[in-house]
């Protein structure tokens, strides 16, 4: 079949490519410019009294906008770091040991079966002790992390000490933990292994139930607290004690019917989630299920995370156990 010539297909292909190129460049306006406006911004802002006093909101808001510029021009590291463990369920067993019915097989004296009962676990020592609240609004991690160090006799209380872990998130922030930058549930176990007290790991659980029960175990077998991700993983919780309705070591159905709580957040009250509460308060079911819910971030995808119930769960004994 014979083709049409045409001798201005050129000179409009390339006109076409041109209006292309122009819509693009109006739609995505260079990132840099961006940053520029956003810098003369936070500069204006910045010049105002307002967030000197923090009028209307306007001097958490002035943080919060510099904290986007930073991410945009320094996003943070996208390496390795302490990797979440999916826990999955244990089925329940009757602990009744089983004897064998064999021919032949020998009668070995009867082990009692082990009772079970109701129990109330605290990690010793007076939690206001080793209680430390949290500096800034958006410093629950490094306070928490605070905590868990004095309990561990690797630490003090003082502001100092928090300002000095909040400074160096930097040697430990990654992507992956924190899209956001800074802290993390790996942040937090890094931090924990730089001031010497090294294993505690980040497990995921599918349900609260499930993940208390793991707390309370870890709790029972080391006598160190736990640190749970309450709000949907926007808060840190220390866990330093538990009642259940049996020895959750010996029945893996046992229920865990509350939990004591040492919340960075105490005494400040949050318009979202009410007046936080005195260290080592016992948090009762009711309370858990309205706090300690499964983790879900503004910032983007966990895949290892999302809609999972996150603790990080010491390994090493905070002291030789009886």
């Amino acid at each position: 079949m014979a083709q049409y010539y045409d001798p201005d297909r050129r000179a409009r292909e390339a006109a076409a490519f041109r209006r292309r190129r122009i819509a693009s460049a109006r739609r995505a306006p260079s990132r840099w410019l961006t940053l520029f406006f956003a810098l003369i911004l936070v500069g204006g802002v910045a010049a105002s009294g307002a967030v000197a006093t923090d009028a209307f909101g306007v001097g958490t808001k002035f943080e919060h906008l510099v904290r986007k510029v930073q991410l945009a021009i320094n996003p943070p590291p996208d390496r390795e770091t302490v990797a979440t463990v999916e826990i999955t369920p244990e089925p329940s067993i009757d602990p009744t040991p089983a004897v064998s019915t064999a021919p032949g097989a020998s009668k070995a004296p009867a082990t009692p079966p082990p009772v079970r009962k109701a129990v109330n676990v605290k990690i010793a020592g007076d939690p206001r002790k080793v209680f430390a609240h949290e500096i800034r609004e958006d410093w629950c991690a490094p306070a928490g992390t605070q905590i868990v160090l004095a309990m561990h006799g690797k630490g003090d209380t003082s502001d100092a000490f928090q300002k000095r872990i909040a400074s160096r998130v930097g040697e430990w922030e990654s992507y992956r933990d924190s899209h956001n930058g800074e802290w993390g549930p790996a942040a937090i176990a890094q931090a924990l292994a730089a001031y010497d007290v090294p294993g505690y790991t980040i497990h995921a659980h599918a349900t609260r139930e499930a993940a208390l029960r793991d707390a309370a175990v870890a709790i029972s077998r080391t006598g160190a607290p736990v640190v749970l991700l309450a709000w949907k993983g926007a808060h840190t919780w220390i866990m330093n004690g538990y009642r259940a309705d049996a020895d959750p070591r010996i029945f893996r159905d046992a229920t865990v019917t509350g939990a004591y709580i040492l919340d960075p957040w105490y005494p400040d009250f949050s318009s979202i989630w009410g007046q936080s509460d005195p260290p080592g308060t016992l948090q009762d079911s009711a309370e858990m299920v309205r706090n300690f819910l499964p983790w879900k971030r503004p910032e983007g995808k966990y895949p290892d995370r999302d809609g999972k119930f996150i603790i990080i769960v010491p390994t090493v004994p905070l002291s030789p156990l009886a």
